[in-house]
Formats: structure tokens, sequence, C-alpha cells
């Protein structure tokens, strides 16, 4: 059955939206911290673009991660051989914009890849991903080349103790983490951190030495320096690949933050999924690389129409 978007704001996005507007309050009538708390920004009812810039603006602008002669990865979702409407991709509009950002922000070349599940050019060139990339000063790299991938030590890791990882991750001065959010059979929910799994060459070690735990594993060794997550049209089911266009929702938000574990378990809630139900954001956490304590960030809620 076909799921509106008011039904689906009626029974989990409003919700999610009230209780976090409660913690903003209670956030903004407790004492003022020693220190600066980490800023998520919840960003809805605009273009992808204008959601992106103005996240980008709560957080401190670009400027606060990438430098005039820096080299930038970013790495979106690519995995499907499927049109951009079908929500199994980060849009092209949004990675395509974040690439011209770093660009005038005077990075020295912005890469993107991804270690795709269906045939890596088809879905390079489907998700119009590729065009939208080297339109805006990008360069596309393929994740499908064993040669690019170096062996690393997990040592924090449970079940992940070693890697092959894409030497992009390992050499750029900035990693950006460009998410969709949407459903997924497997993990519940791919989110910032399941993302990362397109960074390294064996996918299939994760499936079968407990995917959550080698998901939170690998945060230990690299986190991203910005997570953004594309929630404008999430899959809410037959995840992750999707069926057809009725397996996404039109919700017209975004997220981004510095820490991982919080975006993803704000990014659970838009989901209409609890948080502790996705093993792998409460593992990271106790692994130290986050919080699911969102009443201990600096939630900036932006509505924009």
């Amino acid at each position: 059955m076909k799921t509106s978007r008011r039904d689906f704001l009626k029974t989990g996005l409003a919700l999610a939206a009230t209780v976090s507007a409660g913690r903003f309050t209670r956030a903004l009538a407790a004492d003022v911290p020693a220190a600066p708390r980490t800023i998520l920004a919840a960003v809805r009812d605009g273009t992808r673009t204008a959601m992106l810039d103005r996240a980008l603006a709560e957080l401190g602008g670009l400027s606060q991660f990438v430098r005039p002669g820096q080299t930038v990865l970013i790495k979106p979702n690519i995995g499907w051989d499927v049109a951009p409407d079908l929500g199994a991709n980060t849009h092209p509009e949004l990675v395509g914009h974040l690439v011209k950002l770093c660009r005038d922000a005077g990075a020295k070349s912005v890469s993107v890849f991804d270690h795709t599940c269906d045939q890596w050019q088809r879905c390079y060139a489907t998700s119009g991903i590729e065009p939208a990339v080297r339109d805006a000063g990008g360069i596309v790299v393929t994740g499908d080349d064993h040669a690019l991938y170096r062996p690393v030590e997990i040592p924090r890791g449970v079940k992940l103790k070693s890697a092959e990882v894409h030497s992009l991750v390992l050499d750029s001065d900035v990693f950006i983490n460009v998410p969709v959010l949407k459903h997924h059979s497997g993990s519940l929910m791919t989110g910032a951190a399941k993302n990362l799994m397109g960074v390294v060459w064996d996918r299939r070690f994760y499936h079968r030495n407990d995917l959550h735990q080698c998901i939170a594993d690998f945060l230990t060794f690299r986190k991203p320096d910005l997570n953004i997550v594309d929630a404008y049209h999430p899959m809410v089911r037959n995840g992750p690949r999707g069926r057809a266009a009725d397996d996404v929702v039109e919700l017209r938000s975004l997220l981004a933050s510095t820490d991982i574990v919080a975006v993803d378990t704000a990014a659970a809630r838009l989901l209409n999924q609890n948080p502790a139900d996705i093993r792998h954001i409460g593992l990271a956490a106790a692994h130290g690389v986050g919080t699911t304590n969102l009443d201990a960030l600096d939630i900036r809620r932006v509505k924009l129409a």
C-alpha cells in the first residue's frame, strides 16, 4: 500500500519533531556549557541545494572543513543502477552542489567514489552522479579496482580487525560522507555509518561476521570529518535497492553533523525507526565514537518554507 507523505508525517516525523522541539527548548533553558556542544543541523522544506547551504551555514560554513589546497573525498551512495527518483542513491543534485562548494572553497581536488553493488559504470551513469560531479569540477574514481585498496589494521575492532580500504579514504585531507537515508532489509536503515561499507573492498565480510558490529568497528579506524544525510525523499521500504517510486516518501529534509552516531540517531527517527533497534548505532556509541543522546547536542532545527 502506498504511503503518502502526509500519512508518514502524521505517524512518525511529526512526533519526532515534537520530541526534538521539546528537547531543544529544554536545552536552551539549561546552563551554558563549559565547552561548545556538537552541532546537528536539521533542515527541512527547501530545495536540496538550499538545505545544504543552510546546514553548512549552521555548522560555521564549509571553510570549517575545507581549506584552500586540500584534497577532498566525497562519499555518496552510488550503489545501485537505478534512477534518482527511486531513492536508492544519494541525489546527484546534492552531490554536484557539494562538489562545487568544495571547489569554490579552494580545494585542490574533489574526488567521488563508491564501491557499488551493481556494475559500477552503470551505477555512476544511471544515478546521474557521474555527470553531476564532472560538471561541478570534481573527479569520478572507480571503487571497483582492487589495486586502489590498501590493507589496514583496526585494533579496536571487535569483529572487524582489519580491512582493505580505498586509498582515497587513506590519503585525502578531508572526508565528507553523504549517504541517502533509506530502509535496509539487513540493517533496518542505511545512514551515515552504513554508507561506509562502500569504502572497503570485502563488503561480504561484514555480512558473514555480524553486520552491525563490523559497521561500528570501522568507525574506530576512520570517522568522516562531516556527515550530510540526504533525506529529501527517503526510501521507507524494500531497501536497499527499492522496487518502485512508491517506496519513497517526500520529507524534504537534510541532516548534517560531525557526530556520525548522533546524525544516524536523528536519521532513524526520521525513518520512523527506534534508534535502539538499529544495533550498529548503539555499538558505535559504545565504542565512544559519538553519542545517541541528542539532548547533549546543539540542535539547529530550520524550516525554510
